[in-house]
């Protein structure tokens, strides 16, 4: 539409002087440098008309009708441009170049026109501080390349283009660091964005200091391409800019004119398509067809420059020493060398002269693995044999096998599978220097033309071989890298640790900053594939054309790099034997077996015991699985089948955590950087299971290229798959990026060390004080978990402790926190705490979980009911009995014969109660009257009391003789008056004459 609307104008302009009334006339006639050519739009046939534009209008008359232009498709050779006279194709002139149907940009001293910067912030928040504002966040000019933003801000650089047909764009850059994100994507002319793929969108990392080209074709019709960086910056930490250049655009319509070389470059003929710069101490200026020679005595110039500068005095800042290769002697010596290309002055007031050498001193010995054989280089020793660098190589005995690998700790000269470079990405002047140097017992960083230089040590695995004996199938382990270091810095000096796999692309595997003590740092190969480590040592990240902190080193005591495949041997192993007798070669064990030390054989590992990469020979490379914990059928690692047992004296809980699910996942936050910007820190946590149960961590910004079948495969990928693991998110925002980004994944957890209630297991305590407790009836579970790579704040690798609590309220999955002290899952950063809480953290439900309920007899009918113990705090197996009615009459009947006989036997027992109680009264009153008798016959004592009592008259004793039979009841009596075993009959006499008892 913008482009319509010009047509328009345009052709008002040319109409306009036509239109004048005849009474009107123009002061003069036009001439060739009062106007200039363009094209009209394209018809629909593909058609289009040259017109001609006054440079001002109304200044003159007798303007160029339109001609017919050429069809919409035409355009010119690369070195060629269109003129528009003749509307013919015409050579550049020297000191120019054309690209034909494309364009360049490859000079940043200002931002060219059609280019724009724009910049917001990737937090939403209307209410943040306005000091956190982006508005100084933009793409900057640096000469040769364009400097992105360092901070969090979305800064997006902008250009629009309108082609003809079918094209593409080329650029180069930079992007070293994976804390930015930096994305290119298309829109047309309504701001809808092209259909992309991701390894066109998002840029893979780059290595420090190497440029990358990223080429992406154009459809015709407008493009308005973006190039975006964004990230999240914590801490003190500086993020690394994206750096951009050489921008070029094909399939332009055409270009009516040529572009001047810029300053520094030259084009000797006509038809050139591109500039080539000057060489060193030469210079040239805008436009130049050649390079103007500089007073070398006095003056130097860098290749590429502009003007000559003076030469300045000499320094110590201009030389640098070195140890000399050892001779046929085996000497070496301590030299000085000035940096090349050298542009200071010897000789002058104030300048430094070159020191002498040092005296000579005896080489080092050779590396384990190398022998020198009376000669002045040490060389491999061959296969099958190893030597530990002083004496000469020997033969593996048999039952052996060499161990392969590289262990550099004499540095003489640079290994043969090294390099070294310096590289600065806005000059070259350190190209050709040498980035390390080599010093007897350590290698250091070298001096660099300038303190912001990427001083380069790199060193290539294509790839690793394990032991004849280890199963690839079930390694763990294929290789390991452990280099010792140290960094002496009084500036922001920064040591990298990089790694790149299969020429995919560069990652930052660790890096320190400002002065580090002498340590040691590991990192694993858990896949097998070619690998490049290289180290880099950057005095400071400001930009500097000087060396004010030339002192600032790095140095590396030691390399080990284990199983190398093209690795030398400085000691050999035992390997497991075949099992004919004649032979004695080594042969692989299968999966999870080690080596019988005895005999030689390939035994297979305990029962949930693992078996270590890099144990010892015998049983004892089988370490135990940790409690509650087994290993996999390979013994390659220790994971939770997902049950616990825990018994407490007679009490037995058994748990089941697999109702919780395959993996957990938490998203703690929202958390701000300084400028504002809302990220978010996501765990995924997997408790129970093998490999197969992972979880898994990926980036969705960085390294897309690679498919998920190689990034399965390969690692450095964007995916970390392991028991715990981290990634940072950024939402996605109107003004920022489309969709939510994950990036930063770290692993936090890959060795599971078992499960128990105890607050400590190996080292690592669990702080049950971060989750306060309100009951203990069931205690809580502990998960240990450790992670061996190491970090700079945590040299010992980190840990975590995940605590799952029962809380029958929940649900099966439950929710997962961090505690409220730590938001960030820790509290020190290396040890972190997870609280799992559900109901799925509960036992497993036993018949001591419920009680029976009997109901009232209703009807001759019972309800007996099972409910469960409150609070309940079971889940899953044993289930309620159900329900049961039950007839309740025997139970009535037995219930009334018990009380009728009850009642019965009371009765019975007050009947005889009182019975006797009135028996005895009448045999009392009997026994007085006989007494009485007895004293008046035979004069015996008196009776202390008189039986008769007062109201009772002898007459009212019966006078007859009563004789009974013996009834039940007289039967009862006569056995309770029993005495002395023997029976009597109580006879009552009766007569008139005698009152005398009678016994028989």
């Amino acid at each position: 539409m913008r482009s319509l609307a010009r047509f328009v104008v345009r052709c008002a302009l040319i109409i306009y002087p036509l239109c004048l009334t005849d009474g009107v006339e123009a002061e003069r006639q036009c001439t060739e440098t009062d106007y200039y050519y363009e094209y009209t739009e394209c018809d629909s046939t593909g058609s289009r008309w040259r017109v001609a534009i006054p440079q001002s209008p109304g200044s003159c008359s007798g303007l160029p009708q339109p001609v017919k232009g050429t069809e919409c498709t035409f355009s010119c050779r690369a070195g060629e441009f269109l003129e528009m006279s003749a509307q013919e194709c015409t050579q550049c002139a020297a000191g120019s170049y054309s690209l034909g149907s494309g364009i360049r940009f490859d000079q940043w001293d200002t931002m060219p026109v059609g280019f724009s910067s724009l910049a917001t912030s990737l937090g939403n928040d209307p209410h943040r501080d306005a000091r956190l504002s982006c508005n100084s966040s933009s793409w900057i000019p640096q000469g040769n390349y364009l400097e992105s933003n360092r901070d969090e801000c979305t800064v997006s650089l902008i250009y629009a283009v309108h082609l003809k047909k079918q094209g593409s764009v080329t650029f180069e850059y930079q992007y070293p660091d994976k804390n930015l994100m930096f994305e290119f994507f298309i829109q047309n002319d309504q701001c809808q964005e092209m259909d992309q793929s991701a390894d066109t969108k998002w840029l893979q990392l780059t290595n420090h200091g190497e440029w990358a080209t990223h080429t992406v074709n154009l459809k015709s019709g407008t493009n308005i391409l973006y190039w975006r960086t964004g990230g999240v910056v914590m801490g003190s930490n500086v993020v690394k800019p994206v750096l951009l250049k050489n921008i070029q655009i094909e399939g332009v319509a055409y270009t009516s004119e040529c572009f001047p070389c810029k300053p520094g470059t030259f084009s000797r003929t006509p038809g050139s398509s591109t500039c080539e710069s000057c060489p060193r101490n030469s210079y040239s200026g805008h436009g130049a067809s050649s390079c103007t020679p500089c007073n070398t005595t006095i003056q130097y110039a860098e290749e590429g420059s502009s003007e000559c500068k003076n030469r300045p005095p000499c320094s110590k800042k201009d030389f640098f020493q070195i140890h000399t290769p050892c001779d046929h002697e085996g000497k070496t010596q301590v030299i000085y060398k000035w940096i090349e290309p050298k542009i200071c002055l010897e000789g002058v007031s104030g300048a430094e002269s070159l020191p002498e050498g040092g005296e000579q001193e005896e080489c080092p010995p050779c590396n384990p693995g190398f022998y020198n054989n009376d000669t002045a280089t040490c060389s491999p020793c061959p296969t099958g044999t190893y030597s530990d660098g002083l004496k000469p190589c020997q033969q593996c005995p048999a039952g052996t096998e060499p161990v392969l690998g590289y262990e550099y700790k004499w540095w003489n000269v640079l290994p043969s599978n090294m390099k070294t470079s310096c590289f600065n990405v806005g000059n070259s002047k350190c190209d050709s220097m040498t980035g390390w140097e080599a010093a007897r017992d350590h290698i250091h960083s070298g001096a660099g033309s300038s303190d912001n230089d990427y001083l380069i040590l790199n060193i290539h695995v294509p790839g690793f071989k394990l032991p004849t004996s280890v199963s690839s199938q079930s390694a763990a382990e294929f290789g390991r890298i452990t280099f010792e270091f140290e960094t002496l810095c009084t500036a922001d000096c920064e040591f990298y640790f990089m790694m790149d796999i299969n020429r995919k692309s560069t990652t930052v595997v660790q890096s320190w900053e400002k002065s580090q003590k002498r340590q040691t740092y590991t990192h694993i190969m858990t896949k097998n594939a070619p690998v490049s480590y290289t180290w880099a040592f950057q005095r400071t990240n400001q930009p500097s054309d000087v060396r004010q902190y030339v002192n600032d080193v790095a140095r590396i005591y030691s390399i080990t790099v284990t199983n190398a495949i093209d690795g030398v041997s400085s000691s050999c192993r035992a390997c497991a034997l075949s099992t004919q007798p004649s032979s004695s070669a080594c042969v692989p064990c299968p999966p999870g077996h080690y080596i019988d030390s005895v005999s030689s054989k390939c035994l297979e590992c305990p029962r949930n015991s693992y078996l270590e990469a890099h144990g010892k020979v015998g049983s004892d490379s089988c370490k135990a699985c940790g409690p509650a914990s087994r290993s996999d059928k390979d013994h390659r690692l220790c994971y939770s089948d997902c049950h616990f047992t825990h018994t407490e004296g007679n009490v037995t809980l058994t748990f089941d955590f697999s109702l919780l699910g395959s993996a957990g996942s938490l998203m703690n936050g929202p958390k701000f950087t300084s400028k504002g910007t809302k990220y978010f820190h996501m765990f995924n946590i997997s408790l129970c299971g093998g490999q197969d149960r992972m979880a898994v961590c990926r980036d969705n910004v960085s390294d897309v290229s690679i498919s998920s079948s190689q990034s399965e495969k390969a690692e450095g990928s964007s995916a970390v798959k392991t028991f715990i693991c981290q990634s940072t998110i950024i939402p996605a925002s109107r003004q920022g990026f489309s969709s939510a980004l994950s990036s930063q994944s770290i692993n936090l957890a890959d060795t599971f060390l078992g499960a128990t209630v105890d607050d400590n297991l190996e080292g690592i305590k669990a702080m049950p004080d971060l989750f306060p407790r309100k009951s203990k009836k069931v205690p809580d579970v502990n998960f240990f978990y450790r992670s061996l790579e190491g970090t700079s704040s945590c040299e010992s690798g980190r840990s975590a402790v995940v605590t799952l609590r029962c809380n029958p309220d929940m649900s099966t999955q439950g929710t997962l926190s961090v505690p409220s002290q730590c938001p960030e899952g820790t509290c020190d950063g290396c040890t972190f705490h997870f609280f799992w809480e559900s109901s799925g953290a509960c036992p497993t439900c036993t018949a001591r979980d419920y009680h029976l309920i009997e109901g009232v007899c209703k009807g001759g009918q019972q309800d007996m009911l099972y409910v469960w113990t409150e609070p309940k705090l079971c889940i899953g197996g044993a289930s309620l009995p159900e329900k049961k009615t039950v007839p309740c009459e025997g139970m009535e009947f037995w219930v009334r014969l018990g009380a009728g006989t009850g009642i019965f036997t009371a009765v019975l027992l007050i009947s005889l109660t009182c019975y006797f109680w009135k028996k005895n009264k009448r045999l009392e009153y009997k026994y007085s009257r006989l007494v009485m008798s007895a004293n008046k016959e035979c004069e015996m004592p008196v009776a202390d009391s008189c039986a008769v009592m007062e109201g009772e008259n002898e007459g009212d004793m019966e006078d007859e003789v009563v004789y009974t039979k013996p009834s039940l009841l007289g039967k009862l009596k006569a056995i309770a008056s029993k005495g002395n075993g023997q029976s009597y009959e109580n006879v009552q006499l009766n007569s008139s004459s005698s009152k005398a008892l009678v016994w028989s």
